[in-house]
């Protein structure tokens, strides 16, 4: 293995492992700031004047997996869009690698509901009458058989990277990346097509894909290492997603894989790369030195919540306090500075969606598809619903007949073809626009379930399966058995209650229109003034703890027993989420820490050389 430090010897490296002859793979260290995208296209740049007529000789491209479709749109701009480089999302790559197994995908999909039948009906057979879960897996049973039964007669599957999954024969995000992950894990020919049309792949934020495809693609490399180049750019510190490959860039990697590191921060001024550094130290080695000449300027404002303390007021005197230290007069000005309470029970908290974002955040498996927004039954409401309400509220006659045309199954095409009377269809469809609108009459804020329940009785939209069992549910008193719980549908049992209200900010928030970033929304983003918020009563839970963190408590039984196993602790996620807000600053940070015990806090965070005295103040 080799360390590379100088960024020209680092772009050399990657570019040597882009050998069509002797390819070589690597992970490369890309730590905040450190110009990652620009070393990409560079390198891809100057591995396209070399080898363009070679590619297109053999019919061959350079894949490149992003994070976001901004991610794919800005790097083809900079690579002019050139063919030659296949610029996409890990859910567009996967599902355009295996579309074409029909066969496959229908074998692996029949033993999956095999199976899943097989354990609700166990679940059944132990199961409590009276209860929701004993009265709801009858119709998930059927639901999954109608699904196992249907599976003969797809001729093809679809899919949509970016929207709606609803369909009989379509399949949604966590299939088509599992589907592919089993797939190119065993199928020694989808191996073969991959490296050979694809004979270079490079992965963006590699650490936050999901673990199953990329130890996937590690066994392609594995079997094909003469042949294929597997190029890793990541960063452990900046893993947002827990369904990430936890240890990679930690764990020993091949003996003939290249780690080069990009050590030069671009973004964050000398101050705020040492607080950084220091926060990282304990994880890794991978230090960053400041390219900026100017120092910036940073401070942690402690606030003793053991006394009653109006947050909004402190956190305004925090801006004033600012201007005081910066001479920069922006600190007061709200769009001027950036907000950021990562920690998603934080800002669901003072956004105003805790009960809709809550009951579901402490599912694992809906975790992922919560943040990014992404399960489809908040797209059901997100891209049907929201959309509708909001060009009914505007009359904009256009963009309601846009939403029913491309979504609403009483619009669809055969609902006329197989009609007598085409009007009377029409005439349906507006009842049901009508009875979906008088919810909100006299400026009521309906429930999530009162839509959904409307909705199904209409048929306006299809309704998700898993949302079918709630809608189709008789409204009764059930019994409470705590053994027979389906966690999911519970949890969204408890969802559902929310307002439509709060539902629209859960959206804003996702969308990244709030004042709070979120986690998948500030990668890659910088600000001149940052504002980082922690705060432990705010934020519930056990997932994170800044007062672990800053030694005001001691770590749990589970974190140590955590730690012994070299398993993830709650210590370890919040070091994650305060290296990534910290290192979003390019001029000013500010740091408040709520907690009831300032002097340990001060105490600890001097100890540990993360701020100096001067820049210390408790208010």
């Amino acid at each position: 293995m080799t360390d590379v430090i100088d960024t020209k010897a680092v772009d050399d490296e990657i570019y040597s492992c882009l050998d069509l002859d002797k390819p070589k793979s690597f992970f490369l260290f890309a730590g905040a700031g450190s110009g990652k995208t620009r070393s990409l296209v560079e390198v891809l740049k100057r591995f396209r004047e070399n080898n363009i007529h070679r590619l297109r000789t053999n019919a061959q491209q350079v894949a490149i997996i992003t994070y976001t479709n901004a991610a794919c749109d800005e790097i083809k701009r900079r690579l002019e869009f050139d063919p030659a480089f296949s610029v996409s999302t890990i859910h567009s790559f996967a599902w355009e690698l295996i579309k074409p197994y029909t066969y496959n995908i229908k074998a692996l999909l029949r033993e999956r509901l095999k199976k899943d039948i097989n354990e609700l009906e166990i679940a059944q057979s132990k199961g409590r009458a009276g209860s929701k879960a004993y009265e709801d897996r009858p119709r998930q049973i059927a639901s999954k058989h109608k699904r196992l039964e249907s599976l003969s007669t797809i001729r093809k599957f679809t899919y949509n990277p970016n929207g709606e999954n609803s369909g009989r024969d379509s399949l949604n995000h966590t299939e088509v990346i599992a589907l592919t992950a089993e797939l190119l894990s065993n199928q020694s020919l989808l191996q073969t097509i991959l490296i050979r049309k694809f004979p270079i792949l490079l992965v963006d934020e590699s650490q936050d894909t999901k673990k199953e495809l990329i130890e996937a693609l590690f066994t392609v490399q594995r079997v094909h290492r003469s042949q294929f180049s597997l190029g890793l750019f990541g960063d452990i510190m900046q893993r947002i997603y827990m369904d990430g490959k936890e240890d990679l860039g930690l764990a020993p990697l091949p003996d003939d894989w290249l780690t080069p590191k990009k050590i030069y921060n671009y973004r964050c001024p000398r101050r705020v790369v040492k607080l950084i550094n220091k926060i990282r130290e304990n994880v890794d080695q991978n230090l960053q030195k400041s390219v900026k000449e100017n120092e910036g300027v940073v401070r942690l404002f402690i606030a003793d919540t053991s006394k009653s303390i109006d947050k909004a007021a402190f956190e305004d005197t925090v801006c004033q306090k600012m201007v005081e230290f910066t001479n920069d007069k922006l600190w007061t000005d709200p769009k001027e500075n950036k907000c950021l309470i990562l920690e998603h029970h934080m800002a669901a908290q003072r956004g105003g969606f805790s009960n809709f974002f809550n009951a579901l955040y402490n599912i694992d498996k809906l975790k992922t598809g919560l943040l990014d927004g992404t399960l489809s039954s908040i797209t059901f409401f997100s891209e049907k619903i929201l959309p509708l309400i909001n060009s009914l509220e505007v009359n904009n006659q256009f963009s309601m007949s846009r939403i029913l045309n491309k979504h609403s199954p009483l619009m669809f095409k055969e609902q006329f073809e197989n009609s007598e009377n085409p009007r009377a269809e029409l005439k349906k469809v507006k009842e049901a626009v009508d009875a979906l609108y008088a919810l909100w009459e006299n400026d009521s804020n309906p429930t999530l379930k009162s839509i959904l329940k409307e909705i199904h009785r209409s048929r306006l939209f299809k309704v998700p399966d898993n949302l079918v069992t709630i809608a189709d549910r008789q409204e009764k008193d059930f019994e409470m058995v705590e053994y027979d719980v389906d966690p999911i549908i519970d949890a969204w049992d408890k969802a559902l209650t929310s307002s439509f209200s709060e539902f629209k900010e859960y959206v804003y928030y996702i969308s990244d229109k709030s004042r709070f970033g979120t986690h998948q929304g500030i990668k890659g983003l910088e600000f001149q003034r940052v504002i980082v918020v922690l705060d432990d009563e705010d934020a519930g839970g056990n997932f994170f703890s800044y007062e672990k963190l800053f030694g005001v408590k001691t770590p749990t039984r589970s974190d140590i027993g955590n730690q012994a196993k070299g398993k993830e602790t709650s210590i370890d996620r919040t070091r994650r989420l305060f290296y990534v807000t910290c290192s979003r600053a390019e001029e000013s940070l500010a740091i408040i820490v709520y907690t009831n015990d300032p002097n340990k806090v001060k105490n600890n965070v001097l100890s540990q050389e993360w701020f100096t005295e001067e820049e210390i103040l408790t208010l």
